[in-house]
């Protein structure tokens, strides 16, 4: 068992450098380049509101892993595509090669790749559409990024939307001209464009390179990747399609009322009635911008998180706490320190949580978190 967790450990400590792969793309505010591991997250969200299937979800949280060898590569300038290609997929070989069932992994990456069937069909529109609309959707795009959407639209890899998804072409359409987008086509691009906000929402947690603080975006995807990838740690009766699906939307909340540490005020903040009433209210917020019935199954799929009663949400959660408690361990325990956290808190605060839920975990991660507590 501990060769196994390590390997898929090693896996999704890798995984955490797409967190520093900036893409052309940027933020629907400006402030900054998108990067590889918050566009993961982002296209996620969009399948899930545009009803994708489990696989084409999983597809779409490994997809762009390759970027940590191979660098994004923007549409609009020039690319040897076969040379692209085999240096993506040596990249896949050797990123998802670190995982004890990379076979599986790297099947799921090629169908996405090679468009091999209808779920990688679905998964690649979403992620030749979100940039689009994450252009179109700024209060004020950039002229040069809109060009870059017209062309696209007229001959780039985007044009195929006319026969795949007309109505979304239609919809970019609109934006260029100034238009608005009606009915629940429009809702659902509200909440898409609202959860893009979560990418400026920074956690006390850093990478584990600790060269910045993570945003709670980018850990969204994390999380839903470590549920991918320590599958086989659930409990009976888990459903790790749903368990992602509940890590995608779990933080969307932080958009009203921010990140609250774990460890902050000796961890009395974390969790207090005041905390849960304003999260209750963001996401009746939140979920509310979708068309009533998915902002009904979306905000039930919150409250089974947070309720932690369910197999689906009890492995959920646990891996909510371990994966603050990996970053910390593997960067020098930046939030740790800051708040004075002894061995005792995290076994309080992370282990009881991880035991119930995936306890072979906690045997393995507890003893190396003592040692590094002990310093």
């Amino acid at each position: 068992m501990s060769d196994l967790l390590a390997g898929q450990f090693a896996f999704l400590n890798e995984a955490d450098r797409l967190k520093s792969v900036t893409r052309a793309n940027v933020l629907l505010d400006l402030s900054r380049a998108e990067n590889s591991a918050e566009h993961s997250w982002h296209v996620a969200l969009w399948a899930m509101v545009f009803g994708a299937s489990d696989r084409a979800i999983a597809m779409l949280l490994l997809h762009d892993l390759v970027e940590i060898d191979v660098g994004d590569h923007p549409i609009h300038l020039t690319h040897d595509a076969t040379d692209v290609a085999a240096a993506e997929d040596a990249a896949a070989r050797r990123i998802l090669g670190l995982h004890p069932d990379a076979d599986t992994l790297l099947t799921q990456w090629r169908a996405f790749e090679g468009r091999v069937d209808a779920d990688a069909v679905f998964a690649k529109r979403m992620d030749h559409t979100q940039p689009l609309f994450q252009v179109l959707q700024a209060p004020s795009p950039l002229p040069d990024h809109v060009q870059i959407v017209r062309d696209n639209l007229e001959g780039g890899r985007a044009a195929r939307l006319r026969d795949e998804w007309p109505e979304m072409i239609e919809a970019a359409q609109a934006l260029l001209a100034g238009e608005t987008v009606a009915g629940d086509l429009a809702a659902r691009l509200a909440f898409l464009a609202e959860a893009d906000q979560l990418k400026s929402v920074y956690r006390a947690t850093t990478l584990i390179d600790a060269s910045r603080f993570e945003n709670s975006a980018e850990h969204s995807w994390h999380l839903a990747l470590y549920a991918l990838a320590l599958a086989d740690q659930a409990g009976p009766g888990v459903d790790i399609g749903r368990v992602i699906r509940m890590l995608l939307l779990h933080d969307l909340v932080e958009i009203d009322v921010g990140d609250v540490p774990l460890h902050s005020a000796a961890g009395q903040a974390h969790g207090s009635a005041q905390i849960q009433q304003a999260e209750a209210a963001a996401a009746r917020r939140i979920f509310g911008l979708l068309p009533d019935a998915q902002a009904q199954e979306f905000h039930a799929l919150w409250q089974e998180f947070e309720a932690v009663q369910t197999p689906d949400a009890i492995f959920a959660k646990s891996l909510d706490r371990v994966q603050p408690a990996v970053q910390n361990l593997h960067s020098g325990g930046v939030s740790w320190r800051e708040y004075s956290v002894s061995f005792a808190d995290v076994e309080a605060r992370v282990g009881s949580k991880v035991s119930r839920g995936a306890p072979a975990i906690w045997d393995w991660l507890s003893p190396q978190i003592a040692l590094a507590l002990a310093d």
